[in-house]
């Protein structure tokens, strides 16, 4: 585009417009109102939101559906720090972001002005890069290098600290500027020895198992993964975020291991002589104990960002590179093996302890969640909170497809889920968008209602409804002798009447005679949101469950009778 003056404000959209932004998920205030007002002249289209965590999980959820950096425009002091939660489930998670802030004129910084917060401060453990801009020319620069940051690599989010003053001072602006970022560089290709290395377990091992995770995910590794799973008839468990890189529906799929992982997939961690981690980062919620996790086990590690070898455990290769890149050379050097008695071992598992839950009785979520599945057939995209309802649904909501299943796992940010399905609503209009909420973390971003009501998004909005918080009872039951401490959630709203308070649809499952009548209709509705309120039993409990910190071989598989340890670490 021809160069003329602009003022920082306008340069700024420019430079978002440049980058194919679709989007802005926003809030406005003093110091970025001339950003909002140069928004005017822009086709990029604002998404008002009522809160700016929320506009942090919106970009979340566009940006996790879709590959593409979600971006968020703030204001200064209170309107910053209330993306940092949002900033960090992104960071935890490898979210492209790009978060821009108003800040006080430059002047004023660091004299206490109205509204101002050392963002850039506050934000630097979680971000993956932080920028002040202090002068007006540096803004194409910054806007360049914020996107290539984001996206590239191992992704992450970027905050830019705009000054009002910048965002009016006027200049001739340079689309075409060089970007300034000495000394980073992007991992593609692995180490030829290396792989040759990790093949050579491969082909050795009567008992190897994938392991898959987000990084599969984010390099769109899943075709050159089942190639190698299918060539060498591995079979492959994944971590909660990595969900839809492998089809969970496949014969060699165990699905999802870990604390609250499938029994069979526990006992391949627990019995396999060969584990190999693709874009995986060996979390706590997988390891459980470190020092004998897989301890028989040859390990292998793949990943795109050095920093998370030997961070964990000690891998036998640790291969640095794109997932997809590093599947697809190793894929040219396998030698199938023998796994023919391993498999029928897994089979074994998967008929002796396959999910269940008894029938009898009130309303269960998992049922719920199983008929869900059942209507949806994998085709839909799922975006769930934290918790037990989030459990029930990565076990009995099968995911089949890249970018169908949208989750916060590191930081496990509790009202994520909805305002994430605006974002990947807004990403794939045609497609259909559930949010599975529990009625604790709905509670948290619910006033989004309005951002997914004025924007006539037909998402369906499922509260498995238990009145309480629900993973904490929980754990207070397991370990703590039934001391409910803060978790009864006495006080929760009607749920129908306060979606149609908001203009939305709103339906109530109470038997489980209901549920596939109602959330076929539910399903069916398209003339904007609507809220499932689905009043499950009110204590019931996730299995399997690996207590914290503890080894596979102490795995629950279903309640006990008696007093568990109280386990290493958090909720």
């Amino acid at each position: 585009m021809p160069t003329k003056i602009r003022d920082g404000a306008h340069a700024l959209i420019e430079c978002l417009q440049q980058h194919n932004v679709e989007f802005i998920f926003g809030y406005p205030g003093g110091a970025n109102m001339p950003i909002f007002d140069a928004l005017l002249d822009s086709p990029i289209k604002l998404i008002l939101v009522r809160h700016e965590q929320g506009a942090t999980h919106m970009a979340d959820g566009y940006a996790k559906s879709t590959g593409r950096a979600g971006v968020v425009l703030v204001t200064s002091g209170p309107g910053a720090t209330n993306t940092i939660t949002g900033i960090m489930t992104a960071h935890m998670d490898s979210v492209p972001l790009v978060v821009i802030c108003g800040q006080t004129i430059t002047p004023n910084l660091g004299l206490d002005a109205f509204q101002e917060a050392d963002v850039s401060g506050i934000s630097y453990p979680v971000v993956k890069h932080s920028y002040l801009v202090r002068d007006v020319q540096d803004i194409p620069r910054i806007m360049k290098e914020a996107f290539y940051l984001a996206e590239t690599g191992r992704p992450g989010p970027v905050l830019i600290d705009v000054p009002k003053d910048i965002a009016v001072a006027t200049f001739e602006p340079d689309y075409n500027v060089e970007m300034q970022l000495p000394g980073y560089k992007i991992p593609t290709h692995g180490d030829s020895a290396k792989i040759a290395r990790a093949a050579d377990f491969l082909n050795k091992a009567k008992r190897p198992l994938l392991l898959i995770g987000h990084g599969a995910l984010i390099s769109d590794a899943g075709k050159a993964i089942r190639i190698l799973a299918e060539k060498m008839n591995i079979p492959v468990t994944n971590t909660l975020l990595g969900k839809g890189a492998f089809p969970e529906n496949h014969r060699l799929s165990v699905g999802m291991l870990g604390m609250h992982g499938t029994a069979y997939a526990n006992f391949a961690v627990k019995d396999c002589d060969l584990i190999m981690s693709i874009g995986s980062r060996w979390d706590d919620r997988i390891i459980g104990k470190p020092e004998v996790f897989c301890e028989n086990a040859v390990k292998i590690h793949v990943d795109i960002d050095d920093a998370e070898f030997n961070k964990v455990i000690r891998p036998d290769c640790c291969i640095q590179g794109d997932a997809r890149h590093v599947v697809e050379e190793l894929n040219t050097v396998i030698s199938p093996g023998d796994t023919t008695e391993w498999i029928k071992q897994i089979d074994k598992w998967k008929k002796k302890y396959p999910l269940a839950y008894k029938k009898q009785g009130g309303l269960k979520s998992q049922f719920v969640l199983d008929e869900l599945d059942r209507l949806t057939q994998g085709e839909a995209i799922l975006t769930t909170d934290v918790g037990q309802h989030q459990m029930w649904a990565a076990q009995f909501c099968k995911t089949l497809y890249r970018s169908h299943w949208l989750t916060s796992g590191g930081a496990g940010t509790m009202g994520y889920g909805f305002p994430a399905a605006i974002g990947a609503q807004l990403a794939y209009p045609d497609k259909q968008v559930v949010a599975i909420v529990g009625d604790g973390g709905f509670q948290m971003t619910l006033a989004e209602l309005s951002t997914a009501v004025l924007n006539k998004l037909p998402i369906t909005i499922l509260i498995i409804n238990n009145r309480y918080l629900g993973m904490v009872r929980q754990w207070q039951a397991l370990f703590f002798d039934n001391r409910y401490s803060g978790v009864d959630l006495e006080g929760n709203p009607d749920f129908v009447k306060l979606a149609e308070a908001y203009g939305a649809k709103g339906f109530r499952i109470k038997r489980n005679a209901d549920v596939a009548r109602v959330l076929t209709k539910a399903l069916n509705y398209v003339d904007g949101p609507c809220v499932v309120d689905a009043e499950v039993e009110k204590e019931d409990n996730v299995f399997p469950m690996v207590p914290s910190g503890q080894p596979y071989s102490d795995m629950v598989l279903e309640p006990p009778k008696h007093k568990l340890a109280k386990p290493v670490g958090s909720t």
